[in-house]
């Protein structure tokens, strides 16, 4: 199901209870046109013209967010080949998963 179809149901009256409270909510491409003060990446215009500064930052902002959760799929999907190959139970998937996070961590210092 894609974003803006589940998004009703799930996640849109969290964020429309925020939007009336005054809070802006940022969200990734899937939900254009979701709704007032959920805001989602603008693309770049045509030509010379540039995006003020408001969209930039915005955009910026969605970026950075983004770029973790990429980031840390890419590690456990591509890194460890393990799990694109698994035919086990999903019980069991769950155990190679928490491994496999635990030597990521170990790699990059966060443990020692």
């Amino acid at each position: 199901m894609h974003d803006i179809t589940a998004a009703p149901i799930h996640a849109l009256p969290a964020l429309y209870h925020a939007a009336a409270a005054g809070l802006l909510t940022l969200a990734d491409p899937g939900y254009d046109g979701a709704g007032i003060r959920i805001h989602v990446p603008v693309k770049q215009p045509p030509g010379r013209q540039e995006l003020d500064i408001n969209t930039r930052t915005r955009n910026a902002l969605l970026r950075s967010l983004r770029c973790l959760g990429e980031r840390g799929f890419a590690l456990v999907t591509a890194r460890w080949r393990a799990l694109q190959h698994i035919t086990l139970s999903p019980g069991k998937i769950g155990d190679i998963a928490r491994a496999a996070l635990v030597l990521t961590h170990f790699e990059y210092g966060y443990i020692k």
